[in-house]
């Protein structure tokens, strides 16, 4: 079971970006579907920054 962890969490998050972004990339040369998915991901990161809240330590 070593590494499973880390493998579901990364399953779930190319489950986020297919369901957000289609399941298919455009591309056929491997450096723009490298860079097209690096754009998606970066995207993906900072929608999810903007929905977390921020917090602030009161004492």
């Amino acid at each position: 079971m070593t590494g499973y962890h880390r493998r579901s969490i990364a399953e779930i998050s190319m489950y986020r970006v297919k369901q957000l972004f289609g399941g298919h990339l455009l591309l056929r040369d491997y450096d723009e579907q490298v860079a097209d998915t690096m754009a998606m991901i970066c995207v993906l990161n900072k929608m999810t920054l903007a929905g977390m809240p921020e917090t602030i330590r009161v004492a």
